[in-house]
């Protein structure tokens, strides 16, 4: 084991990517589009041998060559996978594995969270990390019925407003998760901030942060990154079973999403949901979007408006928190970082 080497893989290497292709492929792995950080093991042949990425806090696409197994190239690969993480201040990590390779992380330390269909695997490096979050989630239960509305609201709109009224009118209390994912044009602590003003009033609404495990990079980056449909599906599919295990210790039976006609991976998302958790008791509610002067209100729709710098547009499509807060001082550097970037839709 101590005579191989790691080496980074440039993403202009396309020679070397090649081969990682074919050594995943013949683990019955596809490489994800969206890594920052690929490394392998050669012989001295330069053929790959082994192979593990990065992108955000996880470690994924990790294969080594059926020839050489039982040589400690996995474990080698995850020591100096562990080691880039921590030297980008990441230590809070997250794995996806075949169910086969598992037991390897967990031997590292790592804790199962959740898998999906008996093929995937999704662990974390922290004994306590997930069970933590949900005991965390917990002690905001309530007696009678609950349910869920998961938000990015990039930035909060009369739509989200919409959906979350007919959602809290439908059950005893309603749990609203924030997308803490700091990867929107809209920074997490300002659509949080927005999102508790617009609901204040409704006093049977809980605010949680979703923290890594609701529509994060760790478990859903398709929703931040363009990927192709069977890539998000397979994202979306981890995600609701994820989100299974929240729903569980909060007693929620009923999921309410808002209607999509148009970004394509909250429409996979949606579809994924809605053939996955009534399986396992949770309805699944779709509300029709809420419609100004016969158009659906959407962030995307607010983004643009604000990009051309037309606030009173944006004041017809936002709560007043929402308008009061873009037409501060304290929203400047926000707008400004919208205006510069260019396409702000949401594909």
């Amino acid at each position: 084991m101590d005579e191989y080497t790691i080496s980074k893989v440039w993403p202009s290497d396309s020679a070397t990517l090649a081969k990682v292709d074919a050594l995943l492929e013949r683990e019955g792995i596809q490489r994800d589009a969206n890594l920052d950080y690929t490394c392998v093991i050669q012989d001295d042949d330069m053929n790959v041998i082994a192979t593990g990425s990065c992108f955000g806090n996880t470690l994924r696409c990790l294969a080594v060559d059926d020839r050489y197994q039982g040589e400690g190239l996995m474990n080698k690969l995850i020591t100096h996978l562990m080691d880039v993480q921590y030297e980008r201040g990441n230590t809070h990590l997250f794995v996806y594995t075949k169910v086969g390779s598992a037991k390897f992380f967990c031997d590292l330390g790592f804790k199962e969270i959740a898998r999906v269909d008996g093929m995937l695997v999704f662990l974390e490096n922290r004994a306590n990390g997930f069970s933590s979050y949900l005991r965390g989630l917990e002690a905001t239960k309530h007696p009678g019925t609950a349910g869920a509305v998961i938000l990015n609201a990039n930035p909060f709109t009369l739509g989200h407003r919409h959906l979350v009224e007919v959602a809290a009118a439908a059950v005893d209390t309603l749990h609203v998760f924030v997308v803490s994912e700091d990867a929107s044009l809209v920074p997490f602590a300002v659509r949080k901030k927005l999102v508790c003003e617009g609901v204040a009033d409704l006093n049977n609404v809980v605010v949680h942060d979703s923290g890594p495990y609701i529509i994060s990079s760790a478990t859903f980056p398709s929703y931040f990154l363009k990927d192709d449909a069977k890539v998000n599906e397979g994202h979306a599919r981890l995600d609701i079973t994820v989100f299974e295990r929240i729903a569980a210790a909060l007693g929620i039976t009923r999921r309410f999403v808002g209607e999509e006609p148009t970004s394509q991976v909250t429409g996979i998302y949606n579809r994924v949901m809605l053939e996955e958790l009534p399986r396992v008791g949770i309805e699944v509610t779709v509300v029709p979007r809420l419609a100004i002067d016969g158009a659906p209100v959407s962030a995307s729709t607010v983004r643009r408006a604000l990009q051309r710098g037309d606030l009173e547009r944006v004041r017809a499509l936002v709560p007043e928190s929402t308008y009061r807060y873009f037409a501060s001082a304290d929203a400047a550097p926000v707008i400004e970082r919208i205006r510069t970037a260019g396409n702000v839709a949401h594909y």
